[in-house]
């Protein structure tokens, strides 16, 4: 009996054995572990939504952050990490050149405030910036402003007309109508114990023409200027016809060769 129990337990044991071999070879191996990747770093930074021109001013729609490579991104890009309040801070700046659409903005390439080249870069083509010096009396008693529009007017002494009436003899015409005033140099003075803000100077926006005719005009008088309502400041352009002034023309004399030099050029 022994040896019977013997012979079955073995046979048992070996059917099982060749039960699992015929199991264990029919499943899959299972895959191999993925390759681990390497995480790409990246940084937020300001680029523009849109085409941006040449003297365009900034505003909060004009930019935005983009996800960049950190390793394509260059030390002047403007980081989120380090200026999070950057899109706030360039509103109102001044493109000194063009921007496409998403590329990276640089503050090398703005101008912020009124620093230096602000005027150039908000200054149309074609026209130019001229200043004068002005007084309450000359300047409207402070009352122009940046942004205003005046006509110029020549004040003069007409010798001419002091020789045939033999007394003195001013003239006054207005030589330039509807020019922007781009800036006032304001200081701040103090007047019967009141502080007081008076413009001295006054920068003009004008054509080469016209920059000719102001400059000629302070040779010989006294310029002043007239605010325009602003009303009447979209109205005619800023060269004026011979029949909206009373003036006859500015006498230059160029070696010695008297002309009449006319603000309508």
């Amino acid at each position: 009996m022994k040896a019977a129990r013997l012979v079955v337990l073995g046979i048992a044991v070996a059917a099982g054995g060749l039960a699992a071999l015929l199991v264990g070879g029919g499943e899959e191996e299972p895959p191999p572990a993925p390759a681990p990747t390497t995480q790409l770093e990246t940084v937020d930074v300001l680029v523009a939504k849109t085409d941006i021109e040449i003297g365009h001013v900034l505003t909060a729609d004009d930019m935005g952050w983009q996800l960049w490579p950190a390793a394509a991104a260059s030390p002047t890009f403007l980081r989120k990490s380090a200026m999070p309040n950057a899109i706030e801070d360039f509103t109102g700046a001044v493109a000194r050149s063009p921007f496409s659409v998403g590329e990276p903005i640089r503050e090398s390439r703005l101008i912020k405030g009124h620093g230096s080249g602000y005027m150039a870069a908000v200054l149309p083509g074609g026209m130019r910036a001229i200043s004068t010096e002005i007084s309450p009396e000359t300047g409207a008693g402070g009352f122009i402003l940046p942004g205003d529009h005046v006509d110029v007017i020549l004040s003069r002494r007409n010798k001419e007309l002091e020789k045939r009436a033999d007394v003195e003899v001013f003239t006054s015409e207005i030589i330039l109508q509807n020019v922007r005033v781009l800036a006032i140099d304001q200081t701040v003075d103090d007047k019967s114990g009141q502080k007081v803000v008076i413009g001295k100077t006054a920068t003009l926006e004008l054509s080469p023409s016209q920059s000719e005719t102001l400059a000629l005009a302070r040779q010989l008088g006294t310029i002043s200027l007239a605010l325009r309502s602003l009303v009447d400041s979209g109205k005619g352009g800023t060269e004026h016809t011979r029949e909206e002034t009373s003036g006859r023309g500015i006498n230059v004399v160029r070696f010695g060769v008297s002309t009449t030099a006319s603000p309508t050029k």
